[in-house]
């Protein structure tokens, strides 16, 4: 973003501008809000974007993410031999949804419409802002519970080359447009409060302006107030995210309580959720609460740039997954297949925290560190580092993990990995005879040659995808061969990530009252729309969907907003 005179940030010089005036209002500057208000502008609408971070964080959770999208039939996909289509990835989506609230019909119209859009004009779509794809389709959410069960039949996680900050960025370029003509101003450390009404009408939007703030983007700012300020528009547009940097919120929304008593944040703190009482008390619904997506494979950052800051753990199928007492999680609880399940597994338990046992030929080439900044190769657009990562050595960020990380323990045998286990958790929960008992049952079944193993069969059948057998699964192999050493244990953590219901809106956007009728005037996108209907995912998400909720139910906003003045 620039300095123009039209881009209103950070400080009490700003608290002087204590009237704005727009077509359209966008309260929050992440990807949905961006997508929006770059609809807005080009319908031909002025538009104001307000939020209450910096500048420097303009893309919110979107700059930080791996940049993956959920799409269907795909030239990529084809190439790679994966037959997909609109039918069966509907049937997927449903099937992992498990819609069963009378709130969830506009729901599944809206993953209805999404499952068409991945299917058809997405990737043109996407194209056209100058937006390409990593060729090298990945496999998410393999689920394993029968052809009607939770997961991916086939692999869809397409990754955007140039990762989160490339899907930003031709949105922030249409509105560097906008703010040369004059008719796109963005207004930062604006904190929206309340919604306003003018006869009975929505009119606008009032709130803080905050103090200055040096943060750099992601790092937590102040929320002291400066002044004062009120917004006036035709149309609100609310993209304020979820909860998942406000813990508290979580802990009170968690399905059924029993919260975990420490989580780690795999969002900012400014993802705090707290716009949507205001929405709830101009009469919007909020829905779907209790249903969040959290993942259990989160790991300490050793250089946290938030609170609490996490990092999560995209794993290859290979690694033993054991609960904090040692023992195995059952199938198809294996690492990849299924988040939720693995989540309500492990905490199901008593306990918070769980490992991955594995030695570092696996760890090297099936570990996979969500977020641009621990891909600078896929974010950097760098083809001389992609070449690396087939061949990991050097100063890689899972090297820098290896080495630096609080939760990353290595050993020469399974009785000293134990011993450093406990340790590390300080309580004696691991048997060491007896994770030498499963280590070495693991490897007599792979030198079998066939096995009865459930996991073996997964990762042998995984291989005979191009993708996994290039750069995500690790050649079956002894776990104590010690070609392949030194033996790993990764202490896993709940990483707080996104949440999957919200604001109840209809297909174009407009944001419903408790009696299904639109709030005239208020719109919603994003996560705090539950990405579209106030829970488009249902109970479980396929992965690489919610960058593309975003961008689905954001363009829904700005253009309905638009067209409706």
């Amino acid at each position: 973003m620039t300095s123009d005179d039209a881009v209103h940030s950070n400080g009490p010089a700003a608290a002087s501008e204590a009237r704005i005036e727009a077509d359209v209002v966008v309260v929050g500057a992440g990807l949905a809000g961006l997508v929006a208000a770059a609809e807005a502008y080009a319908a031909g609408r002025r538009v104001a974007v307000l939020d209450q971070e910096p500048e420097a964080s303009a893309g919110g959770q979107a700059h930080w993410s791996f940049g993956g999208l959920f799409l269907v039939n795909t030239p990529e996909q084809r190439r790679l031999g994966v037959r997909d289509s609109a039918q069966l990835a509907l049937a997927d989506w449903l099937s992992s949804a498990a819609f069963d609230r009378p709130e969830d019909a506009l729901a599944r119209q809206w993953a209805e419409a999404y499952v068409d859009f991945a299917a058809g004009e997405k990737r043109a779509w996407l194209a056209s802002l100058g937006v390409s794809l990593f060729p090298l389709v990945q496999w998410a959410e393999r689920g394993g519970y029968g052809p009607d069960g939770h997961g991916n039949t086939v692999p869809r996680f397409h990754v955007a080359w140039g990762t989160g900050p490339a899907l930003v960025a031709p949105f922030l370029a249409k509105l560097r447009e906008g703010v040369a003509a004059g008719r796109v101003s963005f207004y930062f450390r604006h904190r929206a409060t309340e919604l306003t009404t003018t006869a009975g009408r929505l009119s606008g939007v009032r709130g803080e302006v905050l103090a200055t703030s040096a943060a750099a983007r992601g790092e937590q700012s102040s929320r002291t107030a400066a002044g004062a300020f009120e917004a006036d528009a035709g149309a609100v547009v609310v993209t304020t995210g979820g909860i998942g940097g406000n813990h508290d919120a979580v802990r009170r929304q968690w399905p059924g309580g029993g919260a975990p008593a420490s989580m780690l944040s795999g969002v900012p703190a400014s993802v705090d959720g707290d716009f949507l009482a205001a929405v709830d008390r101009a009469g919007g619904r909020l829905i779907n609460g209790d249903r969040m997506w959290h993942y259990p494979e989160g790991i300490h950052n050793h250089s946290p740039v938030w609170p609490q800051h996490g990092i999560r753990i995209l794993p290859g199928p290979s690694a033993l997954w054991l609960d904090a007492t040692g023992r195995m999680l059952p199938a198809p609880l294996f690492p990849g297949f299924d988040s939720l399940g693995a989540l309500r597994h492990i905490l199901g338990t008593g306990h918070t925290h769980s490992w991955f046992v594995l030695n570092k030929t696996i760890a090297m080439k099936e570990f996979a560190l969500s977020g641009s900044e621990q891909n600078p190769d896929l974010t950097g657009k760098d083809l001389r580092l992609l070449a690396n990562r087939l061949k990991p050595a050097g100063d890689s960020p899972l090297q820098r993990f290896l080495d630096r990380g609080v939760d990353f323990l290595q050993a020469g045998s399974p009785a000293e990995l134990a011993a450093k286990m406990n340790s590390l958790t300080g309580a004696p929960l691991i048997d060491a005879a007896e994770l030498d008992r499963l280590v070495r049952s693991r490897d007599r079944q792979f030198t079998s040659g066939l096995g009865k193993d459930p996991q073996l069969a997964a990762i042998r059948a995984a291989r005979r995808f191009a993708t996994d057998k290039i750069m995500r699964v690790a050649p079956p192999h002894r776990m104590l061969d010690p070609r392949h050493g030194p033996l790993l244990a990764v202490r896993l953590s709940v990483l707080t990530r996104k949440s999957l219901g919200g604001i109840q809106t209809d297909l174009n956007s407009r944001v419903l009252d408790g009696a299904g009728r639109p709030v005239a005037g208020l719109y919603a996108a994003g996560e705090a729309a539950g990405f579209g209907g106030g829970g488009i995912h249902g109970y479980r998400a396929l992965e690489g969907t919610f960058l593309g909720g975003c961008l689905f139910s954001g363009r829904a906003a700005g253009r309905a907003a638009a067209s409706a003045l």
